[in-house]
């Protein structure tokens, strides 16, 4: 019976099979530090096989570089020996939701979600730290080789942190920013669709390097657009005259597509004012038809007042004039308006000159606007938006979409304009890594409140301590993970509350919590155990670990979606779990015997898993492999 390996893929040894499938012959032997043969490239060929002439040494190239990029490469790809523990009590619909919080390190949950998710995110936003000298970042420890790092890497920093200032007096100020950045974007590409795109936020202090990672790791012909973004104002603001510089106000989001060919972009449409609507109608004539006949009306106040509208003390009317016939409005009578102009109704038109128009009435003004489209359930006039976005709105970020929540951050309304732009598919996968006050699930749910396509999310975010002078710590939360799933909860429950009629909308969330494997030492490096410890490391899984922290180890090891549905049953007096039915079905009891595998060999899974010493006798054990291939010959059977 096959063991499940219980640690992250080894991503480097991935790229080195997908590399001798293309030059077999710059395949090489080499001996690792213990003196042990692998197989290797022989560099030197392959930089041969890659170039046009003849290859003597290294060359100058265009690229960028920093002191710990190579380290940072290397940690990207050095596999991990964590899980991920499940946490129900802090969990919504834990059973049936399909939307994941990921408590941890996000570079570890890049890797753990390696298996799973390949390929199969549509869509990842990151407002990740900008490098303003006051910033926490990520302190990866590079030093490591992958062997020590499979195996240390449950533990924090000499300090207990996982995060420090990076401060404008450190001498790698911008070199550790960019291996922060650099190995999560490496990972995060890696889950992306091949129709998928990124949006990362920032500002000013690190773009230019951004933007060259980005060409580097996606490709500079997968560059889709960067956009301006107003995200403050310069009210009472004065230049100061020690540093020169204006005021702030904005912050830019790049975009990067997997694949350009394949990307898929939708247009934005930005509201437009009912001024600036009327202006661009200023001359035209609207011929209004009756079954007694037609008539021409020689300004747009007579239209008003002829279809009921109260033009009295409202000078707007008097400043569009009639010039020719290129509209035709119909009344009341065989177009459902009323006199008593209902808002928000509308006939779409076709002028003289063939170009497709819209009318819309109301009690204040009558235009024709060239685009009318709902907005918030509200027909507004609009223009295609551009790559300069003035209108988000960031007054008041504390009661967005109706939720009285005082540490929201970004703006709900920059979130759902970035979910449009995307063609989302049915269940498609949005991820944020670095989720904050959990603004992108907050968005998820109400896109699919509106559209009921069931998007899921997946939110990763640090258990950072907040600041004790910090208004989220006075309103309780210890850390910027509670914040982000007090935040989740708040607006799943306004969410359902405003849409009663969205019966299986879903606004639950798994809380899953990076944490060190569930497997003892002796389960990855069982020749490192000493006669004298052996007695110590009989036990092979962790006392402290529960069914289902291993359940969930499983499916990570074995790439089963970590949104599916899970149940629990008891057969023939054993705790049994079925994920997604029969996807795969695992029992970590012990005292297994042939009634028990028989019965579950009947129910034909996909996959079935036990513990390796979780059997009854040898004989039984040997006997799994044997049942399954009579009851159920296509069952793919593991063991931990």
């Amino acid at each position: 019976m096959d063991k499940l390996k219980m640690h992250s893929p080894d991503i480097t040894q991935q790229n080195i099979d997908k590399l001798l499938e293309l030059f077999p012959n710059c395949k090489t032997e080499k001996q690792d530090a213990n003196g042990e043969l692998g197989t290797g490239i022989d560099f030197d060929l392959l930089k041969q096989e890659l170039s046009k002439n003849i290859v003597e040494g290294p060359q100058e190239r265009y690229q960028l570089d920093w002191p710990g990029k190579k380290k940072a490469l290397f940690t990207a790809y050095a596999p991990i020996a964590k899980t991920l523990r499940p946490c129900r009590e802090e969990s919504v619909d834990f059973d049936t939701t399909e939307n994941l919080f990921i408590e941890g390190d996000n570079l570890d949950a890049l890797k753990l979600l390696q298996e799973t998710y390949l390929g199969k995110v549509k869509m990842i936003y990151i407002d990740p730290p900008y490098n303003t000298g006051s910033d926490f970042i990520y302190a990866d420890d590079f030093s490591e080789s992958s062997e020590q790092y499979m195996l240390n890497s449950g533990q924090l920093d000499a300090d207990g942190n996982r995060l420090i200032a990076n401060t404008s007096a450190n001498g790698r100020f911008h070199s550790d920013w960019l291996s922060m950045i650099y190995s999560r974007l490496k990972l995060a590409k890696t889950l992306l669709a091949e129709d998928g795109v990124v949006f990362i936020q920032i500002d000013e202090n690190e773009i230019s390097n951004l933007r060259k990672v980005l060409d580097e790791i996606f490709g500079e012909k997968n560059f889709v657009n960067d956009i301006t973004v107003k995200m403050s104002h310069t009210s009472g603001v004065k230049m100061s005259h020690a540093n020169k510089k204006l005021p702030k106000i904005k912050e830019t989001i790049l975009i990067y597509s997997k694949n350009s060919k394949l990307l898929s972009i939708n247009k934005i449409y930005s509201p437009a004012s009912w001024d600036e609507s009327l202006s661009r109608y200023s001359q035209f004539v609207i011929n209004i038809t009756e079954p007694y006949g037609v008539w021409q009306v020689k300004n747009v106040r007579e239209a008003a007042r002829s279809l009921g509208v109260d033009t009295t003390n409202k000078p707007e009317f008097d400043r569009f004039k009639i010039s020719n016939a290129d509209a035709i409005f119909r009344t009341a009578r065989n177009n459902s308006l009323t006199r008593s102009g209902i808002r928000n109704v509308f006939s779409r038109i076709t002028t003289s000159s063939g170009l497709e128009k819209y009318v819309f009435n109301d009690e204040e003004v009558l235009f024709a606007s060239e685009k009318l489209i709902e907005m918030d359930g509200v027909l507004q006039p609009v223009n295609i938006l551009g790559d300069i976005w003035s209108d988000i709105g960031i007054n008041n970020l504390h009661k967005e979409g109706g939720v009285d929540f005082k540490n929201g951050k970004k703006p709900l309304k920059l979130l759902k304009r970035l979910l449009s732009i995307v063609e989302l598919n049915k269940g498609d996968i949005v991820l944020d890594f670095f989720a904050g006050s959990a603004s992108t699930a907050h968005a998820v749910m109400e896109k699919n409140s509106k559209e009921n396509k069931n998007y899921k999310s997946i939110m990763v975010q640090l258990p950072e301590i907040c600041d004790e002078k910090s208004e989220a710590y006075k309103a309780g939360y210890s850390t910027i993970a509670e914040i982000s799933k007090e935040r989740i909860r708040r607006a799943g429950k306004k969410i359902k509350e405003d849409n009663p009629e969205a019966k299986d909308l879903d606004t639950g969330f798994r809380v899953l919590k990076i944490d060190s494997s569930n497997m003892n030492e002796v389960h990855y490096t069982p020749d490192a155990i000493s006669k004298g410890d052996l007695f110590n490391q009989v036990e092979h899984i962790k006392t402290d670990r529960s069914s289902e922290d291993l359940l969930f180890q499983v499916m990570l090891d074995w790439g089963v979606d970590l949104s599916l549905p899970i149940r629990k049953e008891t057969i023939e007096g054993k705790e049994v779990y079925f994920v997604n039915d029969d996807d795969l079905v695992a029992c970590f009891d012990k005292g297994i015997d042939e009634l028990l595998i028989k019965a579950l060999a009947a129910k034909q899974p996909l996959r079935v898993v036990f513990r390796d010493d979780g059997f009854v006798s040898d004989s039984v054990k040997i006997n799994v492999e044997q049942i399954f291939k009579q009851l159920a010959p296509a069952t793919d059977i593991k063991a931990i």
